[in-house]
């Protein structure tokens, strides 16, 4: 999220913290700080909010708190502080059909504004946190949601018919097949019509019960702000973080707003909102305040809840007192007694993500700092239960990585294949894989062109990993099946697959034999027979099946591990190969005629292969494959040519003849 630090200040007041300073204080105390960029006189952090504090830190305000928490200084300026103070109306009514779809609903009425540009400031704020301005009534329903976090929409009142004197509002489920229209987001893209499924949730105009907006996602073009409305009535609610998530995902439709309703703000926000949102209107667009209606259904306040101070200390690895725990969590808007060795705390209204002990002592270990921790080795514990699976799983490693063989991770998702996802997260990853051969061959006919580069002949992969199919219907009880599954569920195991190329082209039938080869190597190695599948040099055997049969083990086995390994970065950029073959004298070796030929290649030889050898007439033939790659570029031809006349000049002056 990109925080304005001269916003910040409006919040934290005279400050001799700069930009950086704050970024680095949250750096350590609280968030990811991606980047700090100088804009147009003011100052923007890019910070990375986690989805534990986005409830009350996706707004500027939030970020402010935090920073004041960090520092034990309180907000010059909190918006959040003053109980809003808001006249009831009885001219908009709403009608909700699920307390806990939308446990709150307000809706204030403001008369003969005026719709128009909005003030420079306001254009400036937005312009900083990367929002285009539209105009001031769309603006201010933006820069509060950004101020404090609580997503705010605003309807034409005069595009509403009236009941009985009143405009009815209604929120309900939407049925199967149901048509939205929806508005342009901040003209970044089109109006459009969305066919919903029935699990979204709509606001709808009541009288008429025609779909206004897809609620917590975005608004309709029912009633939408134009130039020409002077009468507003702006809504802002609390919806099912769950059911908002859901939809804005399975429409494709993740906003600002949604992203904030998905994490659960609290359900004490929207009174603030409204007063925030009044007054801004009433300033930039003129206009008569109404009065506003608050439909308060069901509240979720936070509950005290007991932290041991010794648990505290033993999991940060700290010595604080009680009293140091409790000045922390005041901190951060705590309300704090004690008792003995516990503390009672209770979160501030806003953080909605403090709810059991952890979370507290999670708070307490940050804001104190975690550099003051400090680092303890653990003890040896002996070995409580093996876990078969890793076990067996590093036998086989241990048999395919000594045959040559490299261990991939392929995608657990697939564009086709027999379980289909209800929610993908792209076109080509709208299933589940049901198994890994599949995988397997795609990973061999991507990698079997880089074999010179790697020394080797072919190419040799495996993988261990889970696989999904369906369950029959008898094997999964009545009442566990659900409305989603009623073929009888989904199951999975643990599957091995292998394989080998050695051929560009494709698959080789000499493939096989390698193949054959391994599976017998492993099956010497379990002490089983395993039950294979092989098609075109890739086999796979459900390792589940396996490792369940074979007894559990008491101990593992010792590994060695090398004294030394070195790793280096890989280039991304292409390789080339070149061959030489020449006579030599008889009796040179390999070694000292590879070094002639590696001392003339120069740096860009990567890699050199000897690929034959025979003997004739008292001289001896030797070829060699050389590989080159850059770190920085793709060679060119005449790159390695160069380094390949050097080549064959160094073999001129041994004496040698090349071929």
């Amino acid at each position: 999220m990109l925080v304005s630090w001269n916003w910040l200040k409006e919040y934290i007041g005279e400050t001799n913290l700069t930009a950086q300073q704050a970024a680095d204080l949250l750096g350590y105390h609280a968030f990811e700080i991606e980047e700090i960029e100088e804009k147009g006189g003011d100052t923007v952090i890019d910070v990375d909010i986690l989805p534990n504090r986005s409830s009350d830190c996706l707004c500027q305000r939030g970020v402010a708190r935090e920073i004041a928490s960090i520092m034990d200084a309180p907000l010059a300026h909190d918006p959040l502080t003053h109980t809003p103070e808001l006249t009831p109306t009885s001219a908009v009514q709403v009608h909700i059909a699920d307390t806990e779809a939308c446990p709150r609903f307000t809706a204030s009425l403001v008369t003969g504004i005026t719709v128009k540009e909005s003030p420079d400031w306001l254009k400036k704020r937005l312009e900083a946190i990367g929002q285009r301005p539209i105009n001031n009534i769309v603006d201010a329903t933006n820069y509060v949601m950004f101020a404090i976090g609580q997503p705010i929409h605003a309807y034409d009142a005069d595009l509403f018919p009236q009941v009985d004197g009143a405009w009815q509002f209604g929120v309900r489920y939407a049925q199967e097949g149901e048509v939205v229209s929806l508005i342009a987001e901040g003209g970044k893209d089109e109006d459009r019509d969305v066919t919903l499924s029935g699990s979204e949730l709509l606001i709808v105009d009541e009288s008429s019960d025609t779909p206004i907006g897809l609620a917590g996602v975005k608004g309709g073009r029912f009633a939408g702000v134009h130039d020409g409305t002077t009468k507003i009535i702006i809504e802002a609610a609390h919806f099912h973080p769950t059911i908002t998530r859901k939809t804005a995902r399975c429409l494709g439709i993740v906003i600002d707003a949604s992203k904030r309703f998905e994490n659960e703000p609290s359900r004490e926000l929207p009174s603030y909102a409204q007063s925030e949102i009044v007054k801004l209107i009433l300033d930039i667009a003129g206009g008569s305040y109404e009065g506003t209606l608050d439909t308060y259904l069901e509240k979720k306040e936070n509950q005290p809840v007991r932290v041991n101070s010794q648990q505290v200390n033993a999991l940060l690895g700290l010595s604080l007192s009680v009293g140091d725990m409790a000045s922390i969590l005041r901190r951060v808007g705590c309300e704090v007694s004690t008792k003995g060795e516990t503390l009672i705390a209770t979160g501030p209204w806003e953080r909605t993500d403090l709810n059991i002990e952890a979370d507290f002592i999670e708070e307490i270990g940050r804001i104190y700092g975690y550099d003051h921790v400090e680092s303890v080795v653990p003890e040896a514990v002996p070995l409580g239960e093996m876990n078969v699976r890793h076990y067996y799983s590093e036998k086989v490693r241990d048999v395919l990585i000594a045959l040559g063989f490299s261990e991939v991770i392929t995608s657990s998702f697939r564009k086709k294949d027999k379980i289909k996802l209800r929610n993908a997260l792209a076109s080509d990853k709208g299933c589940l894989r049901s198994t890994l051969s599949k995988n397997i061959t795609e990973a061999l006919d991507k990698n079997v062109g880089f074999v010179d580069l790697l020394g080797a002949t072919d190419t040799r992969v495996f993988e261990i990993g889970t696989v999904f199919h369906k369950k029959e219907p008898s094997k999964i009880s009545a009442d566990a099946e659900t409305k989603e599954d009623k073929g009888g569920g989904i199951a999975e195991h643990v599957s091995l697959a292998l394989g080998v190329r050695t051929k560009h082209s494709g698959y080789n039938q000499k493939d096989d034999k390698v193949t054959e080869d391994a599976i017998a190597a492993l099956e010497t190695k379990l002490g089983t027979k395993l039950d294979v599948t092989l098609d075109k040099a890739v086999a796979e055997v459900n390792f589940t099946e396996v490792f369940e049969s074979l007894p559990v083990p008491e101990t593992y086995d010792a590994v060695e591990v090398a004294d030394e390994i070195i790793y280096q970065p890989f280039s991304t950029f292409q390789h080339m190969t070149r061959d030489i073959a020449m006579w030599v004298e008889e009796g040179t070796t390999v070694e000292v005629a590879q070094k002639v030929l590696d001392d003339a290649a120069g740096e860009l030889r990567v890699r050199t292969t000897h690929v034959d050898e025979f003997t004739k007439d008292g001289r001896t033939s030797l070829a060699f494959r050389l590989v080159f790659q850059a770190q920085d570029r793709t060679l060119t031809d005449e790159e390695v040519n160069a380094q390949m006349d050097k080549v064959y000049k160094a073999a001129e002056e041994q004496g040698w003849e090349t071929r």
